[in-house]
Formats: structure tokens, sequence, C-alpha cells
């Protein structure tokens, strides 16, 4: 099972940052770190290959101001593209 928490930190997200990438509510994101809602098996899915995405530092660094300046959808274009390189 993906730690909500400690992805999120790792990517270095708000929880609304975060919430963007899910379609979901910062209190949804809340829930999932506290343990009283799990994320559905797509997101799930989505989170795995986020984690691979987390241990390259250029994501670290890019996501959010990727997530901000160029939207939702590049941030999940860059998470994704460097989960297929590891």
């Amino acid at each position: 099972m993906v730690d909500v928490l400690k992805l999120r930190s790792r990517l270095g997200l708000s929880q609304a940052q975060f919430g963007n990438l899910f379609g979901v509510h910062p209190m949804t994101v809340s829930k999932w770190e506290r343990d009283i809602l799990k994320p559905t098996p797509y997101q799930i899915a989505l989170m795995t290959e986020f984690e691979k995405s987390a241990r390259s530092k250029e994501v670290r660094d890019t996501i959010g101001s990727v997530l901000i300046g160029a939207g939702i959808a590049a941030a999940l274009f860059l998470l994704l593209k460097h989960s297929q390189n590891k």
C-alpha cells in the first residue's frame, strides 16, 4: 500500500496540490493520510508510479512549479514520464 503522506512529502506538494493531481479535495488527501479513507485502485496505481518518479531529484525540484505554471496535465505527464524510466 502507498504511504500517501510520505509520497506527498517526498514530492514536496501541499495537500491541495496533491489533490489536484487526483481531482480530489485537500480534505480527501488528509483523510487518505490518516487512513480514514482509501484511494481507489486507479489512484493507488498512479501513486505507485509517482513513487518511482519521487526518486528523481529533478522531479522533486520541479513538480511544484510545473503544477502551478503548466497545470495538472503537465505535472501528470512529468511524473509518469519519469516513472517509465525507473
